[in-house]
């Protein structure tokens, strides 16, 4: 009778594991929503920028942290992290505000390349640091780009 226990409780464990197993993790996606200048300073500019995650997922995330930077036509423009605890709401989104740094140097590369064209391209790109489960990868890195025609910046007051 004792041993029939162990089995039947042997059973349940393994099958009550094989359950986590059958979960998958969908990548959250990551766009841009809106970048503004904060400040400008002889040899640096803080602009802050806010990030849309979207989680597709059927349980919420916990985000820690991030890692962000911001390229202007291929060139690197700013970059920041952000340390903050974030839940993302299972089949949900959140906008995330992010501080990013640049120096003089990359902005006037970015200028200098841009102010021939009509539009410019973007890309965010950076890394989620994730509230890491069995089934959830702590580091998800993420990209996100587009194009703006250069009326649509100077409406918007960049």
């Amino acid at each position: 009778m004792l041993r029939l226990r162990l089995w039947a409780i042997l059973g349940m464990v393994m099958l009550s594991g094989c359950a986590g197993f059958g979960k998958s993790f969908e990548t959250p996606r990551i766009s841009l929503v809106n970048v503004e200048i904060r400040e400008a300073k002889l040899f640096e500019t803080i602009f802050n920028v806010e990030l849309r995650i979207i989680n597709t997922n059927e349980t919420p995330i916990i985000l820690k942290g991030l890692e962000c930077r911001l390229e202007i036509n291929g060139k690197d423009l700013a970059l920041g992290v952000l340390d903050s605890k974030t839940e993302i709401p299972a089949f949900g989104s959140v906008k995330v505000p992010i501080t990013l740094y640049s120096s003089v140097v990359d902005m006037v590369r970015s200028a200098l390349h841009s102010s021939t064209k009509d539009s410019f391209s973007y890309k965010v790109t950076g890394k989620l640091r994730l509230e890491s489960e069995a089934w959830i990868p702590p580091v998800i890195p993420f990209s996100s780009d587009g194009e703006l025609g250069k009326d649509r910046v100077k409406k918007q007051g960049w």
